[in-house]
C-alpha cells in the first residue's frame, strides 16, 4: 500500500479474508495467510479507512497456475468480498496485493480483478527480495514473525521477533540454503504492528502464545497465537501526511458513509450464481455472406507444425470502417483455423495492423470479441499493434498476421498487474510466448512500468526504457536480450527526426551482444500512445530437452537454385544480407534492396522502378533468399514467416507487388513445392531499412525458418 501511495494512488478501503472459525489460526490455503487474523481488525482504526472482512467458505479446488471461475473455490470468496467493496464504494478502481514471486496468487487476483473491471496493482512483483526487505525496514514498517516453517528458523527463538532484528539472519539463510529473504516460499509469515500508513494508532501485542504446529527436526513449524492486544493512539506529530491527498480524515469518504470510516464491515454469503459470472457473450456473428462479399485475401506458409496466416482486404473503396474490416479479417482467419481443426488457442503471436491509431480502442473492442482468455486455455497470444499506411496502397483498414502452432507446448507469460517489473498487459494479449525455443516478445514501448506512462527523454529515452522492459521479460525465461536475441524489429514513428534515429542507432551499437542478431528498422505513421519507438525482440531460448537436429546433406543443395546463373556473382550480393543462424535449427534473414542495389540488379533504374525492373528485383529477392536457405539445407517448407516490406512512396499498389512476387515464386514451382496461397505477405510501410538512419529501402524481406 505504501508503494501505491508512492505512485499516486490513494488507499480508500481494506479487505481481509479470515477463517470461518475464530479459534483457527491457519487454514490449508494456497492463497491466503490467516495466522494473526485476530489483530487485522485493528487496521481500520489505525488507518482511518473501512475494513471489509469475509469468512472463507471455499477451499482450494485447483492446484494449477491457470484459473477459471470455480464454484466452491476459495478464490470465489475474494470475488464476493471485493464485489461488496465495489458496491459500497463505487469509486474504487484498483486492488493492491503484495505478490512478490507467486504466479499462483497473482494470477488469481488478476482473474478476480478482470471479472470486476478493476486493475490489479502488484508493486512488489519481481523486486529483489533482499533489497525489498531492507526498504520495508528502513521506511518504518514494524512487523513481527507469526509463523516460521523453514530450516534455520526456530519457533522458540524467532517467533514474535521484529524483521529488523531477523534481517541479518534471513540473509544468512539465503546464502546457506537459498531461502527466500521475504518468505515467498512459505519460510515465514509476518504481521504488521505499525507503519507510516497507521496515522492514528499503532498496535501493541500484550500477550501471545507460541504453538508448535510441527516438531520436524529439520524445519519445525511454529505459530504465534495472539491472546491480548490494544491500539495505542499516536500523537499528531507522529502521523505521516498522505502526500496524495489534500483532505483530512473527515472528508476522505470516496462515496462511503463518513460515520463508517474506520469501521469493520462483515461481508456475508452471497448468491452462488454470482461466482459463476461469465464474460458477456460475443456480439460477433459468423456471416459467410460477409466474407464472400468482401473477398478477404489470405497468405500461408507451408510448414506443418508452425506456420503463419495473413489476411487483408484488397479493395479499400469498399471499406466501411475499421471495426467492420477487422471483424471480417478475424472471421476469415478463424475460418481458416477451423478448416485445419485449430482455434485461437493454437495461436502463438498476432500482428495487428490498423490504418488509424486513433481508432485503437475500437480495434481492441473488436479484437476481444474473438481472442479471449476463455478461448485460449494455454495462454493468450502475444501481440504487436502498429499503424500502417494501408489505404495508400489500396487495402482495407485492418490487416492481421498470426503465427500458429499445431501443439500446446507454448509457454505464455501474461502479467496483467501493474508493477515495477515490466509493462502490464491488461487484456487478452501477453508479454511473451515461448514456443520451440523461440521467444516471441510483444512489441515493447518505452513505458515506465509502475505508472504505465511513456518515459521522458524523447525517442532515445523511450528506446532505452523499451530495452529495459524487454530485458525484464527475457529474464523471466532465464534469458537476456544481450545473449539470446536473434532478431530486433524496431518500429519508428514518422514523428522521429533524423537526429533522433542517429541516437537510436548508436544505442544499439553500444549494446554488448553474444549472438549477432539481425536488425530491421521500420518507419510507420503512428504507434500506440503516440510513442516514438516500439521494439519487438525475438530470442533463442535453448530447451535442453530438444533433440539436436542432424545436419542431413541431401541432393537439394544450393547449386540447384538458378541464382548464380541468373545473377553474375558480385560482392554486393552478400552485403545486402543480414543472417543469424542458431545451432543449425533456426535461421533469421533480412534482405535489404536499396536504390543502389536495385541499380546493380537492373543495370540502371533511372530513378524510376518500372514494372519490368520491379519484376527483376523481385526475382533477385526470391532467388537470393532461396540460395541462403539451400546453402544451409533449409527449404521453403521450413519457413514460419516471410514478410516483404515496401514503402508507399514507391507508388505501386499492394495488389500489383503481390502479383509480381507470386509470379516469381510460381517460376520456381518446378524445383520448389508451393501452395495455391502465397507463402509470403506484403506489408506496406512508410519506410524500411537495416539501419535507423537510412530507412529508404525499395524492398526489404524478413524471413524466419526453423528445421523440424
Amino acid at each position: 500500500m505504501m508503494k501505491c501511495l508512492q505512485y499516486g494512488h490513494e488507499v480508500v478501503a481494506l479487505a481481509n479474508l479470515l477463517p470461518a472459525n475464530d479459534s483457527v489460526d491457519e487454514l490449508d490455503s494456497y492463497m491466503y495467510q490467516t495466522v494473526g487474523h485476530q489483530i487485522v481488525v485493528s487496521y481500520a482504526n489505525c488507518m482511518g479507512v473501512p475494513l471489509f472482512r469475509r469468512r472463507i467458505q471455499g477451499s482450494t479446488r485447483r492446484h494449477d497456475l491457470s484459473y477459471n471461475t470455480t464454484p466452491g473455490d476459495e478464490v470465489e470468496d475474494m470475488f464476493i468480498l471485493l464485489k461488496e467493496v465495489q458496491k459500497q464504494i463505487p469509486s474504487i478502481t484498483a486492488v493492491s496485493s503484495g505478490a512478490i514471486a507467486s504466479d499462483y496468487q497473482r494470477l488469481r487476483v488478476e482473474n478476480v480483478c478482470s471479472r470486476l473491471g478493476l486493475i490489479s496493482l502488484a508493486y512488489l512483483w519481481k523486486l529483489d527480495q533482499s533489497f525489498l526487505l531492507q526498504q520495508m525496514i528502513e521506511t518504518g514498517i514494524v512487523a513481527i514473525t507469526v509463523k516460521v516453517a523453514a530450516i534455520g528458523l526456530d519457533p522458540s527463538k524467532h517467533l514474535g521477533k521484529e524483521m529488523s532484528h531477523l534481517w541479518p539472519h534471513l540473509l544468512k539463510l539465503n546464502e546457506l540454503y537459498g531461502s527466500n529473504v521475504c518468505g515467498e516460499g512459505g519460510e515465514y509469515e509476518t504481521l504488521t504492528l505499525d507503519c507510516p500508513l497507521f496515522k492514528y494508532a499503532r498496535i501493541v501485542l500484550d500477550e501471545f502464545q507460541l504453538v508448535l504446529h510441527d516438531s520436524n527436526s529439520i524445519a519445525p513449524v511454529g505459530i504465534l497465537h495472539p491472546l491480548a492486544f490494544h491500539c495505542e493512539d499516536k500523537p499528531k506529530s507522529d502521523s505521516v501526511t498522505d502526500s496524495n491527498s489534500n483532505s483530512n480524515r473527515s472528508n476522505r469518504s470516496n462515496g462511503f458513509c463518513l460515520e463508517n470510516m474506520g469501521s469493520v464491515i462483515e461481508v456475508q454469503n452471497e448468491c452462488l450464481e454470482i461466482t459463476q459470472d461469465k464474460c458477456p457473450p460475443s456480439d460477433v456473428t459468423f456471416n459467410l455472406a460477409q466474407l464472400e462479399n468482401r473477398k478477404p485475401h489470405i497468405s500461408k506458409t507451408t510448414k506443418e507444425n508452425t506456420f503463419s496466416i495473413s489476411c487483408w482486404l484488397q479493395d479499400s473503396q469498399t471499406s466501411v470502417d475499421l471495426k467492420e474490416d477487422l471483424k471480417i479479417v478475424l472471421m476469415k482467419i478463424e475460418s481458416e483455423l477451423n478448416k485445419v481443426g485449430f482455434s485461437w488457442e493454437n495461436v502463438v503471436y498476432i500482428h495487428l495492423y490498423i490504418s488509424d491509431m486513433n481508432m485503437f480502442a475500437i480495434a481492441n473492442e473488436t479484437y476481444v470479441n474473438f481472442i479471449t482468455q476463455e478461448k485460449c486455455r494455454f495462454g493468450v497470444p502475444s501481440r504487436s499493434t502498429i499503424e500502417l499506411p494501408l489505404s495508400e496502397v489500396g487495402l482495407g483498414r485492418a490487416y492481421v498476421e498470426i503465427l500458429v502452432a499445431n501443439d500446446q507446448s507454448k509457454k505464455v507469460l501474461h502479467v496483467q498487474s501493474i508493477s515495477s517489473w515490466a509493462p502490464s498487459c491488461i487484456g487478452p494479449y501477453s508479454q511473451a510466448t515461448l514456443h520451440k525455443e523461440i521467444l516471441h516478445m510483444a512489441g515493447q514501448l518505452g513505458f515506465d512500468p509502475p505508472t504505465m506512462s511513456l518515459c521522458g527523454g524523447g525517442p532515445t529515452g523511450e528506446l532505452e526504457q523499451a530495452l529495459v522492459n524487454s530485458e525484464a521479460i527475457a529474464k523471466s525465461f532465464n534469458s537476456s536480450i544481450t545473449t539470446s536475441a536473434i532478431l530486433f524489429v524496431i518500429y519508428c514513428s514518422k514523428s522521429t527526426s533524423n537526429l533522433d534515429r542517429i541516437g537510436m542507432q548508436q544505442k544499439f551499437n553500444q549494446m554488448n551482444r553474444v549472438i549477432n542478431p539481425v536488425f530491421l528498422y521500420i518507419l510507420v505513421p503512428d504507434l500506440p500512445k503516440s510513442a516514438f519507438v516500439e521494439v519487438k525482440p525475438m530470442l533463442f531460448v535453448e530447451d535442453d530437452t530438444e533433440t539436436e537436429t542432424e545436419e542431413v546433406v541431401n541432393d537439394e543443395k544450393y547449386e540447384v537454385n538458378h541464382f548464380d546463373s541468373c545473377f553474375q556473382a558480385e560482392k554486393w550480393h552478400d552485403e545486402c544480407l543480414q543472417t543469424c543462424f542458431v545451432h543449425n535449427r533456426i535461421c533469421a534473414v533480412v534482405l535489404s534492396i536499396t536504390t543502389e542495389i536495385a541499380e546493380n540488379i537492373c543495370s540502371n533504374v533511372d530513378g524510376l522502378l518500372t514494372m519490368e525492373k520491379m519484376e527483376k528485383v523481385a526475382k533477385f529477392c526470391v532467388y537470393r533468399l532461396y540460395k541462403v536457405l539451400s546453402q544451409n539445407y533449409y527449404t521453403w517448407d521450413d519457413i514460419t514467416n516471410l514478410r516483404i516490406y515496401f514503402p508507399t512512396s514507391s507508388n505501386i499498389s499492394h495488389d500489383t507487388l503481390s502479383r509480381i512476387f507470386k509470379t516469381t515464386f510460381d517460376e520456381m514451382t518446378k524445383k520448389v513445392k508451393t501452395c495455391d496461397d502465397p507463402i509470403f505477405n506484403v506489408v506496406p510501410v512508410s519506410g524500411v531499412g537495416s539501419c535507423a538512419t537510412s530507412m529508404d529501402d525499395i524492398i526489404t524481406c524478413e524471413l524466419l525458418a526453423r528445421k523440424s
